[in-house]
């Protein structure tokens, strides 16, 4: 028996290449347009009122209707250089420090059985639960203590911010090194020690080139970290000549009849270059795959 044939004035229409196009994938080009227009509208009005000479956003609706560099130039009769080189001092030594110590933690708590291990390790991620504002306070008085015993570790000491910077992110750090160092297999640390190794050996040779990316993630956090702070900064540090970018900065656009926004956006232009060049010399290393620096054998 033949089947029955469809019934008449009903027809089937198939979807266009063009249509199909648009619903598999030209949806994603003016999202992506719009995402695109809504993180650099802000940076390129920010390069537009560094370059304009009236130093106020006011009536600057248009961008780029004036160019000059009055504004980078009159940095440099400012403290500016000298906040950028504490800002680069801070954020370099947070940095170092929260690579070294954090990938030291989590090497002990990955590679040793020890009393107390799984104690230490819950207490980490209790003290990340409070919000780091609980501590300001503590902070303080802290320093305060400290600074009438050891002045380099008090109030308005960079030495001082940079031990706070290091206390505050070692718990995070720990824990984000911790998943990394398990994935590496024991058969690497047994063979070195078969071959004689000692852990310092095992710790700097091996284990160190084997999770460079997670040392560029975290190394590349902390410095952002440390470079972009205010709070913690407008506390520890008092005096004008130990300030760093984000505390000195403001002093600029605080007052709303002397604001020098100009002058604000012409030195976060400038701020903005060490970040960048930090990022795209370790974007590499982010992206790079677990095994990268291992002897093949």
């Amino acid at each position: 028996m033949s089947a029955s044939a469809a019934p008449t004035g009903t027809v089937r229409r198939t979807p266009t290449k063009r249509s199909r196009w648009w619903v598999e994938v030209g949806w994603k080009y003016p999202v992506a347009v719009v995402i695109v227009f809504y993180a650099a509208f802000p940076l390129i009005y920010v390069l537009s009122a560094a370059f304009n000479p009236r130093g106020s956003l006011a009536g600057s609706s248009a961008l780029f209707t004036a160019f000059s560099l009055d504004n980078f130039a009159a940095l440099g009769e400012t403290s500016y250089w000298t906040w950028v080189g504490n800002t680069l001092l801070i954020g370099s030594a947070a940095s170092v420090g929260a690579v070294v110590m954090g990938a030291a933690a989590a090497y002990a708590f990955s590679r040793f059985r020890f009393r107390g291990r799984r104690a230490s390790l819950t207490g980490l991620l209790i003290i990340q639960m409070f919000p780091q504002t609980v501590a300001f306070i503590a902070i303080f008085l802290l320093l305060l203590a400290l600074g009438e015993v050891v002045p380099a570790l008090g109030i308005n000491s960079k030495l001082a911010l940079i031990c706070v910077y290091l206390g505050g992110a070692l718990g995070a750090n720990t824990f984000l090194m911790y998943g990394f160092f398990n994935s590496i297999p024991l058969e690497i640390d047994e063979s070195a020690k078969i071959d004689g190794a000692t852990h310092a050996q095992i710790f700097w040779r091996l284990i160190m080139p084997l999770v460079t990316p997670v040392l560029a993630v975290v190394g590349l956090l902390a410095f952002i970290a440390a470079f972009g702070d205010f709070i913690l900064a407008r506390i520890v540090l008092t005096s004008e000549d130990n300030w760093t970018l984000a505390v000195g900065m403001y002093q600029w656009v605080s007052n709303q009849l002397t604001s020098r926004w100009g002058l604000f956006a012409a030195g976060t232009v400038i701020a903005a270059l060490p970040v960048l060049a930090l990022f795209l010399s370790l974007q590499r290393f982010i992206v790079g795959g677990l095994t990268q620096g291992a002897v093949k054998g």
